[in-house]
């Protein structure tokens, strides 16, 4: 309410007419109170001074005084006490006089005794009420007596009473007219700015046309005719800003380039879809904002203010972050009153991601493949050095080819099926299965290897777990992969527990080891392709691999050399095996991480939806 003009004009003077009038009022009905005290005291004085004349000749008959005490006290409506000279009662309408006690030190008596007359207000201590008393004295001077008259002020108060409701009714009927007078002003007042304020607000939500006609010549009739002219030109602006917006709009809306302009302040004024979505921002966080708000990096900001400092064009090719790569163009605009920029954003990440790609798959492709092949090449030239006229060592240097053509040949199909699970060409035939179909049968297949790795191979699989809907056969692989790295990385007399849980709805496989762990600056990386822990994280190799005999420099090992521990079978991987296990969980809707000490071993955890919550 006090954000209304009108209130703030009507409730001052409604606050000042309820002051005003409510003081009025009680002004007035004190001076009536007092005005009727005084006729009350007058008219008892002159009762009072009839009963002393009647008085005067039987105060020495005490019967017939009494008589016409009664009488006098019936006549006036009053009540009449007859005092003598030393205080004493001698007559009494309302009490027995006898009881009462000496009356010559009350105020009325001291006051008459003295000046004539007297009068008190005081609370009767025979009645218990308060009177109003009046008395003159009987005789000449000295007086043989005092005459007292008394009478009960609920009276007086009664009288008065009505007076003052008068006065109220009165007053509250001037209020009411004064307050509808104060609201009327100030709404007539409040009207005109209540009317401009609507048009400013039509204007302000895009209603060029609206217009106030002025009905005053008053101040608020020429503020209507300035806010009309003003309105004019405000849309005539407006018009002439839209069509210009509209033509660039057009313009920019479908360009894939995104382009930014930067205004002398150096905020963003413009800014296109596109270069809202490489920059990730909204419209309303990037316009008016400062360029270096927008853009958040250190690179754009230095070739625009350059651009800005020389007055010339400027390109460079911006990196931000790991997932955007820019090529960027800053070109000074020089606008009349002020210079802005043009900046252009060219999204080449998908280009620069290709290269990459091709880039890193050839060196990576190249790494793993240089090894087997050096391999291979170092034994065909062993044995045509002479190795073929030793038959034993032929078979074992024929059986090392054949390992390592097994190699090359699992990365060939690893890959193959890599590039088919990315590329959804190796659909997942999904069914309900329970976890102990999947678990079990990869975890038998590899007991053999882990019993002669002297590893313990356990599987605890609470028998409520839920079913999942799952591809078995390629979880299964999943499976088999996890708990071949873990035997892989496990000492003798190590561990592997293969266990799970139901939680939030839903599955968590887990495969445990008691392995030499994965370092902290490694474990990020282990899903990524071709990426492998350090070659010290290979268990320790019998004694001489790499080296027969001791003889640094030969190129045949012994029997079990890159099969840790001597244990047949676990040659290293080509590390593609986490890469598929990642998008193989992914695509059954899970997710897979992996925790680990270095030197206390490594749990990979697989996490698949249950069955009920699909």
């Amino acid at each position: 309410m006090f954000r209304s003009i009108r209130w703030r004009i009507a409730l001052p003077y409604m606050i000042l007419i309820l002051l005003g009038l409510g003081g009025l009022t009680a002004y007035l009905s004190n001076l009536a109170r007092q005005a009727h005290l005084a006729d009350l005291q007058a008219q008892l004085l002159a009762e009072a001074r009839l009963v002393a004349a009647d008085a005067a000749p039987i105060l020495g008959s005490q019967a017939e005084l009494d008589a016409r005490v009664s009488q006098w006290s019936r006549l006036l409506g009053a009540r009449v006490t007859i005092i003598g000279a030393d205080g004493t009662v001698l007559g009494e309408s309302h009490a027995d006089r006898r009881q009462m006690e000496n009356h010559l030190h009350r105020p009325e008596v001291q006051q008459a005794l003295a000046w004539g007359q007297g009068m008190s207000i005081r609370t009767s201590a025979t009645e218990g009420y308060a009177m109003m008393y009046v008395a003159v004295p009987i005789g000449g001077s000295p007086p043989v007596g005092f005459a007292r008259v008394a009478l009960s002020l609920s009276q007086v108060d009664a009288q008065v009473a009505r007076l003052q409701q008068a006065i109220l009714i009165a007053a509250v009927l001037a209020t009411v007219v004064a307050v509808l007078l104060a609201i009327l002003i100030a709404e007539r007042t409040a009207r005109p700015v209540r009317w401009l304020t609507r048009v400013a607000e039509r204007l302000a939500k895009g209603d060029l046309n609206a217009r106030l006609t002025p009905t005053t010549r008053d101040e608020v009739g020429r503020l209507t005719r300035a806010f009309d002219d003003m309105a004019d030109q405000l849309q005539h602006e407006i018009t002439d800003l839209a069509t210009e917006r509209s033509r660039l709009s057009a313009m920019l809306e479908h360009m894939a380039d995104g382009v930014l302009i930067v205004g002398a302040e150096g905020q963003v004024e413009l800014i296109n879809p596109a270069a809202r979505h490489l920059l990730r921002v909204t419209l309303e966080q990037a316009r008016g904002r400062s360029l270096a708000q927008v853009v958040r990096h250190h690179q754009l900001i230095e070739l625009w203010q350059h651009t800005r400092g020389s007055g010339t064009e400027q390109t460079a090719t911006v990196e931000i972050g790991p997932e955007l790569f820019l090529h960027v163009i800053v070109t000074p605009l020089p606008l009349v009153g002020h210079a802005s920029e043009l900046v252009i954003l060219q999204d080449l990440t998908r280009v620069r991601r290709l290269e990459t790609v091709r880039r890193d798959f050839i060196s990576n492709v190249s790494h793993e493949l240089r090894t087997p092949l050096a391999s291979l090449k170092a034994l065909v030239d062993t044995l045509r050095d002479g190795a073929l006229d030793d038959p034993p060592a032929a078979q074992h240097f024929l059986d090392r080819m054949e390992g390592e053509i097994d190699s090359l040949t699992q990365m060939v199909e690893e890959l193959l099926a890599l590039s088919r699970i990315e590329s959804g060409q190796a659909p997942l035939n999904l069914r309900p299965a329970g976890l102990g179909d999947v678990v079990i049968p990869a975890v038998e297949r590899l007991r053999p290897q882990a019993e002669r790795a002297g590893i313990a191979l356990q599987v605890e699989l609470p028998p409520d777990l839920p079913a999942v809907r799952a591809d078995v056969e390629r979880l299964q692989q999943v499976i088999t992969n996890l708990v071949h790295n873990a035997i892989k990385f496990t000492l003798p007399a190590g561990r592997v527990t293969v266990s799970a849980s139901w939680q939030g709805g839903e599955v968590i496989l887990s495969v445990q080891d008691t392995g030499i762990g994965i370092p902290a600056a490694d474990l990020p990386r282990i899903f990524e392709r071709f990426y492998k822990v350090d070659r010290a994280r290979t268990r320790g190799s019998p004694p001489g691999c790499g080296q027969p005999g001791g003889v640094p420099g030969t190129r045949g090992s012994p029997p079990g050399c890159g099969q840790p521990g001597g244990v047949p079978g676990t040659r290293g991987g080509t590390g593609l095996g986490l890469a598929i296990a990642k998008h193989v969980v992914q695509a059954h809707g899970g997710r897979i991480w992996a925790e680990s000490v270095e030197g206390r071993g490594s749990t990979f955890y697989v996490s698949l939806p249950a069955q009920d919550s699909v």
